[in-house]
């Protein structure tokens, strides 16, 4: 057991230390570092409709304007500091952009609770395949390290996110920057509301120009009615020429 330890530590502190997707419109989350217990699954759908977004083919990636993402998640837990996810992405909008859209799996280890570490902290690692339709970079690979904590009411969590492209036009600029914070506040034991972030800066250390990066602002409400489902809704704005205008999402769970 003191060598599992140590061999967990090790995997997430290499990767730290050298990174702290744009995370695009299917699904749109901030994660925490807490895992699915082991034995259990949790089922999410994550849907989201695009009020104002590209209304021009880029790339070949047909416009978001108008559409709906919905995204099934299946995660299960192995073991008190590992998991499995799975996700199926899909679109639904008018002239030809209903489809399935791609599919992604992501393992993630964490530093179990019974270490008793001041912040909770877990590291996931996504790959998948999109169809070029509806993504420029066909082949990606996501490196997450998640780390949060909660003070009283307050909540915070930071995804310093690197995305790495292996096929479409991103695949030979190297890893791409991609920071996504949440903070919220519980207004009762029910209701919490907050701020989530989500960014995309260009390669790391040689960032895009401002236009050309994603920024995304989320108002965004979590509902904590029972242990077993997991509710979060919100609104945001973009604020780059690169970024979807308006967007509508919900993510709603249900742990077996």
């Amino acid at each position: 057991m003191p060598m599992l330890k140590y061999y967990i530590t090790f995997i997430l502190l290499s990767i730290l230390s050298f990174s702290l997707k744009a995370q695009d419109n299917y699904e749109i989350q901030v994660y925490g570092a807490e895992l699915v217990d082991p034995g259990h699954t949790m089922v999410e759908l994550h849907s989201n409709f695009t009020f104002d977004g590209s209304k021009a083919v880029i790339y070949s990636v047909l416009p978001t304007n108008h559409v709906f993402h919905e995204t099934i998640e299946i995660t299960h837990g192995w073991t008190p500091w590992f998991e499995t996810g799975f996700y199926f992405f899909n679109t639904i909008g008018d002239d030809g952009r209903t489809a399935y859209v791609g599919s992604h799996i992501r393992p993630r280890v964490s530093v179990p609770d019974s270490w008793k570490w001041p912040v909770g902290l877990s590291l996931s690692v996504e790959f998948g395949f999109q169809k070029p339709q509806y993504s420029a970079n066909t082949a990606t690979l996501e490196i997450r390290p998640i780390i949060d904590k909660k003070w009283g009411r307050l909540y915070l969590s930071v995804n310093p996110t690197l995305d790495q492209s292996f096929k479409g036009p991103d695949q030979n600029r190297g890893l791409i920057f991609s920071p996504n914070v949440k903070g919220s506040y519980d207004i009762t034991k029910v209701v919490a509301l907050g701020l989530e972030y989500y960014g995309s800066t260009g390669p790391f250390f040689k960032y895009d120009p401002y236009q050309e990066q994603q920024q995304q602002i989320f108002i965004a409400t979590d509902l904590n009615f029972n242990p077993n489902w997991e509710f979060n809704a919100g609104y945001g704005r973009g604020f780059t020429d690169g970024t979807d205008r308006s967007i509508l999402k919900v993510i709603l769970g249900r742990r077996f």
